[in-house]
C-alpha cells in the first residue's frame, strides 16, 4: 500500500509541528509550510494526496488556495482548518471546494487523523 503525502499549510508553528509529529507517528510522509504561497508552490510541484491548510496565514490566505486548486480540476481533498466559527466563512470555504471544515478548537488531532483517513479511502475509490 502506497503511503499517502500529506502537506500542511499552517503558519502557528507549534500547531504545525504537532499535525506534523501526529501524521508522521501515524506513517504518512508529511510536507509541512507557514503560508498559502509556499503551500501552493509546493502542491503544483508534487500534488498531494491531501491537502490541510489553515484559511487565516500570511502571504497568501487558504481562501486564495481553494481558489488556486478548484475542486473539479485537483485530484486530492482539502481539509480547512480555521479558528473562525462564523457560518460565512465556513460557507465560503465549502463553495470554493473545501472536503471539510474544521474549527480548531472544536476537533481534537484523533478526529483530524480520522477525517484524513476517511478522505484518503475515498479518494482511492475514486482514483480507481
Amino acid at each position: 500500500m502506497k503511503v499517502a503525502n500529506i502537506l500542511i499549510a499552517e503558519d502557528d508553528s507549534v500547531l504545525r509541528e504537532v499535525y506534523s509529529k501526529k501524521f508522521t507517528i501515524s506513517g504518512y510522509n508529511i510536507r509541512a509550510v507557514e503560508n498559502g504561497a509556499e503551500a501552493i508552490k509546493e502542491a503544483m510541484e508534487v500534488a498531494p494526496d491531501i491537502m490541510i491548510i489553515d484559511l487565516n496565514m500570511p502571504v497568501v490566505d487558504g481562501f486564495a488556495v481553494l481558489e488556486k486548486f478548484p475542486k473539479e480540476k485537483r485530484k486530492f481533498p482539502i481539509i480547512v482548518l480555521t479558528n473562525f466559527g462564523n457560518e460565512e466563512n465556513r460557507d465560503r470555504a465549502l463553495k470554493l471546494g473545501a472536503n471539510e471544515y474544521f474549527i480548531k478548537n472544536e476537533m481534537t488531532i484523533r478526529s483530524l487523523l480520522e477525517m484524513v483517513e476517511n478522505l484518503l479511502k475515498a479518494k482511492e475509490m475514486w482514483d480507481k
